[in-house]
């Protein structure tokens, strides 16, 4: 053997030298440990199980285009193959035991212990990784839930609560994967043609997933618009059922949705009335669906909204933040959910995704391109120097370094036609540029007032932003910290933001960069407004019973901090000017808190 193998080898006698070497040392040093005797006493066998899985590795390391018997392509030595072994072993049995414990929890779940059990379930959550927790409780609830008889709706109802509480009190990805794990089922049970009532069981979950935040409408109106696509019996059943345990929640959503549904679904019962057997069925179908679209309760028989509004009230007690679900709920449709494999899970906030590239993404990214024109080298030098580091800002980048004036720029970056998210990049790319002029330029302050006006959207995200300079103002640069001021000066001037952008700061521990920031953003304030319009400015904020910190703090720092030695750092003009305009600014801060404590 060793001389028909000689021609081989000695193509490339390196190679080979280098992998027999690597392999002896590998074999060597596990040997003596894993045979517990001496080399010299190994057993027969064992040397000639290593002499053929060495020449099978060589084999195949040199010719790799060659295929063999042999399932394992390289060979992993006894210890570390009995040390992934126990490892497995460990593993399986934490699982094991963990799956117990979720069991059993879930087999005690009642409305009266559910306090107790969500609070066990989310000390499991801490103590163990997020995902095999998720895939236990996903696993422990879909045996529980989906059987061949339907399941009683109470039940569903406390199991899906359960869910509710965990998703909103630990994470969003705790009713994601719930949620995604459902929804591919059902869709693989509709597809099977199946005889039991586990399709029944699985929309009951979607339905009281949609009853308790964790999913939009939008969800609901796809699985409803798929089912009135293809309009067979069973189909006209889910219909029905998922209507009356949902029907007047879509409505109030979003009415006009439930509109087109049912013309759509009325059109479908025309077209397809010859070749349904039952028509009985699609009749007490459409009545259901006019009772809905007229809000008439009474001719859905058997619909009862006490349980839901009972378990909802006990789920506005359970959950710790105060948002009752409107920010954790998951906008997702049928298609990404079913997708989710091949183009990610964009709903939850940070998960990680390797696979194929999104399918538009090459499309966008080019008419992004197509957007923007040729632009010069120099440019684009200086929006790498500038660490613009996606297409979306070197594009919003680019515009605002050729653009005429704020107008110009303006209506190019609306040309760009970017959404939601990358709508964001706009705010972020002119704050971070005027932040890094040497001097002020109020270009920026200009389309940042600009875009205040134009959505009530883009008010919030400068807000944001403004709020991450100030937490951090410790980390700015003396000019960026004079820009920040200059800019939001000039925005608080013109009413793009509301005064209440400095709640943000703690008066009660201010340190020195935040008063030196504070006093000049005020200085500026005061001085370069009018009379009535600062009076406005500051009336804006009176009558709101939330900010009354914020108000105290305010009167506090004028009175204190900004005209204490101000004469001495100031002409008597401009102090005596100042003085005038804290004493309106503190009397517009009261002028509506007397008749709110009255």
């Amino acid at each position: 053997e060793e001389n028909e193998e000689e021609p081989e080898d000695a193509s490339d006698p390196s190679e080979g030298d280098d992998v027999e070497g690597q392999w002896e040392s590998e074999s060597s040093s596990s040997s003596p440990e894993d045979s517990g005797v001496p080399e010299d006493s190994e057993p027969p066998g064992e040397e000639e199980e290593e002499e053929v899985g060495y020449w099978s590795h060589l084999i195949f390391y040199c010719f790799p285009g060659k295929s063999h018997s042999h399932s394992a392509t390289k060979y992993v030595p006894p210890q570390v193959r009995r040390a992934q072994e126990t490892l497995d072993d460990k593993k399986r049995e934490e699982l094991g035991r963990l799956k117990k414990m979720v069991n059993g929890l879930i087999n005690r779940l009642s409305e009266p212990n559910l306090s107790s059990i969500s609070g066990q379930m989310e000390d499991l959550y801490m103590a163990n990784s997020r995902k095999d927790m998720n895939e236990t409780l996903t696993d422990v609830l879909m045996n529980a839930c989906v059987t061949a008889v339907a399941m009683p709706a109470r039940l569903m109802m406390e199991h899906v609560l359960l869910v509710s509480i965990l998703h909103h009190n630990v994470g969003i990805e705790v009713g994601a994967h719930f949620l995604e794990a459902v929804v591919k089922k059902f869709d693989e049970l509709c597809k099977s043609d199946a005889e039991g009532k586990e399709c029944e069981n699985l929309l009951a979950l979607i339905a009281h997933l949609y009853n308790f935040h964790v999913v939009h409408s939008l969800l609901i109106f796809d699985i409803l618009k798929k089912l009135v696509s293809t309009f067979t019996e069973k189909e006209i059943e889910l219909i029905l059922f998922l209507l009356k345990n949902v029907g007047f929640s879509l409505r109030k959503d979003d009415a006009l949705a439930l509109k087109e549904l049912i013309t759509e679904a009325q059109r479908k019962a025309n077209t397809a009335e010859k070749k349904l057997q039952d028509q009985t069925r699609v009749r007490f179908m459409l009545e259901t669906m006019l009772a809905l679209r007229n809000n008439d309760m009474r001719k859905i028989p058997g619909y009862d909204p006490e349980p839901i509004e009972k378990l909802r009230k006990l789920q506005r007690t359970l959950i710790h933040s105060s948002g009752s679900g409107k920010e954790t709920q998951l906008r997702v449709s049928l298609e990404s959910l079913l997708s989710a494999d091949q183009v990610g899970r964009w709903w939850i906030v940070g998960s990680s995704w390797s696979g194929a590239p999104m399918i538009n993404d090459t499309n966008s990214k080019t008419q992004q391109k197509l957007h923007i024109g040729k632009v010069s080298s120099k440019i684009m030098e200086l929006a790498r120097k500038q660490r613009m580091n996606t297409d979306i800002r070197r594009s919003i980048f680019c515009v605002l370094m050729t653009s005429e004036d704020f107008l110009d720029a303006f209506e190019k970056l609306l040309k760009l036609g970017l959404k939601d998210q990358q709508e964001r990049e706009i705010v972020h790319v002119i704050l971070y540029c005027c932040l890094q002029e040497k001097t002020y330029n109020p270009f920026y302050a200009f389309l940042a007032n600009k875009f205040c006006e134009y959505e009530r959207r883009f008010q919030v995200t400068f807000q944001f932003s403004i709020w991450d300079k100030i937490r951090d103002l410790e980390n700015l640069s003396a000019t960026a910290i004079s820009n920040l001021v200059s800019l939001l000066a000039h925005l608080l001037r013109t009413k793009s933001l509301p005064l209440s952008v400095l709640k943000v700061i703690e008066f009660s521990e201010l340190d020195k960069p935040k008063v030196r920031f504070l006093r000049q953003v005020l200085s500026m304030l005061l001085i370069k407004t009018d009379a009535e319009e600062l009076s406005d400015i500051f009336v804006r904020i009176s009558d709101n019973p939330k900010l009354g910190m914020l108000r105290e703090g305010l009167k506090l720092f004028l009175t204190h901090f900004l005209l204490k030695n101000v004469q001495a750092k100031k002409s008597a003009e401009e102090a005596s000017l100042l003085k005038e305009r804290v004493e309106l600014a503190t009397k517009a801060l009261q002028a509506k808190e007397s008749k709110l404590k009255l």
